[in-house]
């Protein structure tokens, strides 16, 4: 039976808001960087049978693309996760999901400086409004934050976190025809862990306490690897192939929609106005920048 695309796009999206609140949720017992290195390390070893067989016979195009694949690897594997695991040291999940939402205004700014393409007045628009949001957001809503400078630092984290995928996101784009797809994730999850090694070695030999390892613990590290990382990542794309890469990307506003049932329900995170209407000025911007 096939699954129908916005089947599969909700699917990911609902695996990703659940990333943001696992995150939060174990920040207490697995520090950030080990909990980084581990997802991956899972995530490699359900993906390998997956897509080995496919890079002998690519691997010409990934040797071929070698300084493109490395920044992929340090900007979508080794980075966007693991800022994404110490910003939620410090702020909610909720908060980390909305920021998220902004990676499409991200990318076209990037777009703008790096590729030189215009933007039009709808994108103008949206980045305004979707900027605004994110403000307001890491602002809590709060003018005299924004005039004294003073941030929850943890949303600012995320926020270099979204800018690192952004990059990553624009050169998948970029780059789309000349690197496959299932053996460049496999090859840039290696090389993001291989990055992440001797951050994970450091982070567990100056542990002021140990980790907590407990079943909550590994299923966390499972979900992560397994669940957010290669059925997400498998679904989302099935569904990109089937609906077009336009119509999909507005599902990625699900994530914060997810992310948010799922902190009130089990983390017993709050919902406040400023989160609200922060929220619907980024999802109101990327709906109006996507305007034609």
């Amino acid at each position: 039976m096939k699954i129908p695309p916005y089947a599969l796009l909700l699917l990911a999206t609902l695996l990703w808001g659940g990333n943001f609140v696992i995150g939060r949720a174990v920040s207490g017992d697995i520090p950030p960087l080990t909990l980084a290195f581990l997802r991956w390390c899972v995530a490699f070893i359900v993906f390998f049978p997956i897509a080995y067989r496919n890079l002998k016979s690519e691997w010409r195009m990934l040797k071929e693309n070698w300084p493109i694949v490395i920044i992929l690897a340090l900007t979508g594997v080794a980075a966007f996760n693991t800022l994404v695991y110490i910003g939620l040291h410090y702020t909610t999940s909720i908060n980390a999901s909305l920021m998220n939402s902004s990676t499409p205004i991200m990318i076209y700014i990037l777009s703008f400086i790096f590729l030189k393409e215009k933007l039009s007045k709808f994108q103008l628009l949206g980045t305004a409004l979707s900027l605004s949001g994110v403000v307001f957001i890491i602002s809590g809503g709060s003018f005299a934050s924004l005039v004294d400078f003073t941030f929850n630092k943890g949303d600012l984290i995320v926020i270099v976190a979204v800018f690192c995928w952004s990059i990553y996101s624009l050169l998948v784009k970029h780059y789309a025809n000349r690197l496959p797809g299932q053996s460049t994730f496999l090859v840039t999850i290696l090389i993001g862990a291989i990055m992440l090694l001797p951050f994970y070695i450091y982070e567990t030999m100056t542990l002021s306490e140990p980790i907590h390892w407990q079943w909550s613990t590994i299923a966390a590290i499972l979900y992560v690897g397994i669940f957010a990382s290669i059925i997400a990542f498998l679904s989302w794309n099935s569904g990109v192939v089937q609906l077009g890469a336009n119509k999909a990307s507005i599902y990625l506003n699900f994530i914060p929609v997810f992310a948010s049932i799922f902190a009130v329900l089990f983390l017993d995170e709050k919902l406040h106005a400023f989160q609200i209407i922060g929220g619907l000025a980024v999802v109101a911007g990327v709906i109006v920048s996507g305007r034609k």
